[in-house]
């Protein structure tokens, strides 16, 4: 009744047909669901028709239904949904592991503002990135929301790549201004020629022929010190006219939020809602100081946290306080913040946002007495990660993804706990919880076979 297609090419379309499989989502934070025997069905437009549980009402009919159409196919391995990159250089994949030895203004000043100059360069632009998109989707990274350099030509670059190798993407030019903090060789001259570049990088977005809803602008100032005041009133006007996205970097570090607080009289957070910069669609990388009243402000506004915890271990000074946000109602997703953090591996974000909120809860300093070195109740676990990494960050960017759903995208990572040269380990007695767990702590990417968008299999294999 599950005829298996036996040949590995039979799993590169799987629009219009009815997937049988083992299938685990979060589509709430701490809440697992797994589905193992599960029906999937695959409308023509890549999205899920229905969902049918084994042993539910119908399971079999559909079953029988979908083999006597020849439409029925049976994937082995962990079935997840596509993750979700809330935070992206793309200029810095060249700069991965470079450069972390150095406080975050030093980091930029000489590393990374003079490689996203070299983006100049058209040709070089299209290299990077493809490689770029590629490898992200070989790890799992299904959507992402993309910082690129200040050049339109690069960006729209960044943006093909994204389209042609089935991507979703949310794609923004970085607009920096300020001439006492972005050096002369990489920064707008005018107010006029950064609004300029951002609407022609929307336009070329917007009018690509082979688009088709998979990659959509946003509106990027790079962080409130790099842009002037006029600059931010400007690119507020503009995301209240086009109803895009925003993107930018809060309360990163303490240097970064001592700058906002003494240059405004105001937190990050309250700035850029003066400036009309906080809204539904403002995605905010770090955030690793907002306030509670911040967070309130935030989740008023609706808008949501790029949390990017490997990246804040080097340049961020301070754990993020992703309990405290999550309790407030601000959304929340991950980000690996190439190339703030050595890795680009959503497996490893959801790895280290465990592992930050333990040390938040139980701090890090054993000179103080245990009772005061912590913020107790900070911790979260791996299936609330894991939530953070897929429904949480489709979410924050308002995109059907991450769950399986009908009207979701059959955006989904396979992981083969068999594979040569894998890293997983199974000893069939694991619980729903642990099996999931075991594949996200131990997975490499040999584990990572297969990955689908819009029910089309990627490049990789």
């Amino acid at each position: 009744m599950t005829d298996r297609y036996s040949a590995a090419h039979s799993w590169a379309d799987l629009r219009n047909r009815v997937v049988a499989g083992d299938w685990f989502h979060a589509p709430s934070p701490g809440r697992l669901e797994r589905m193992e025997g599960g029906l999937v069905e695959i409308g023509a437009d890549g999205r899920i028709v229905a969902v049918c549980h084994a042993g539910s009402e119908g399971h079999r009919a559909m079953a029988r239904a979908a083999a006597r159409a020849g439409r029925l196919v049976t994937l082995d391995g962990l079935m997840i949904p596509g993750l979700v990159d809330l935070h992206v250089h793309a200029p810095q994949y060249p700069q991965l592991g470079k450069g972390l030895d150095q406080p975050l203004e030093v980091w930029l000043q000489r590393y990374t503002f003079p490689l996203e100059a070299r983006y100049a360069d058209r040709l070089f632009a299209r290299h990077v990135y493809r490689r770029l998109v590629a490898d992200l989707l070989a790890g799992g990274t299904t959507t992402a929301l993309y910082f690129a350099s200040r050049h339109v030509e690069a960006t729209c670059e960044l943006a093909d790549a994204c389209i042609a190798a089935r991507q979703r993407a949310l794609v923004g030019r970085v607009v920096m201004d300020n001439p006492g903090q972005c050096p002369d060789f990489y920064r707008d001259a005018s107010v006029a020629e950064g609004l300029a570049a951002t609407r022609a990088v929307a336009a070329h977005i917007e009018s690509h022929p082979a688009n088709d809803g998979w990659v959509r602008p946003v509106v990027t100032p790079r962080f409130l010190p790099s842009c002037t005041d006029d600059m931010l009133r400007a690119l507020g006007d503009l995301a209240g006219e086009c109803g895009c996205h925003v993107q930018t970097h809060c309360a990163e570090s303490d240097w970064a939020r001592d700058y906002g607080q003494a240059r405004f009289g105001h937190s990050d957070v309250e700035t850029l809602d003066r400036f009309g910069l906080l809204t539904r669609h403002t995605v905010l990388a770090h955030s690793n100081f907002i306030t509670g009243s911040d967070m309130d402000l935030m989740a008023r506004r609706g808008a949501a946290v790029a949390h990017c915890p490997l990246s804040n271990a080097w340049f961020a000074n301070a754990v993020f306080p992703l309990r405290a946000a999550l309790e407030k109602g601000v959304r929340v997703g991950l980000g690996t913040d190439i190339a703030g953090g050595p890795s680009a591996s959503m497996m490893g974000a959801m790895r280290m946002t465990v592992a930050a909120s333990r040390m938040l809860r139980d701090g890090v300093d054993p000179d103080r007495p245990a009772a005061e070195r912590g913020r107790p109740g900070s911790d979260v676990d791996m299936i609330t990660a894991f939530h953070l990494a897929t429904a949480g960050g489709g979410d924050a960017l308002d995109l059907p993804v991450g769950r399986f759903a009908p009207g979701q995208h059959f955006d989904v990572l396979r992981i083969d706990p068999d594979a040569p040269l894998g890293t997983m380990r199974l000893w069939g007695d694991e619980s729903d919880e642990d099996l999931l767990a075991t594949a996200l702590y131990t997975a490499s990417r040999a584990n990572m076979t297969h990955v689908w968008t819009g029910g089309l299999q990627t490049g990789q294999a």
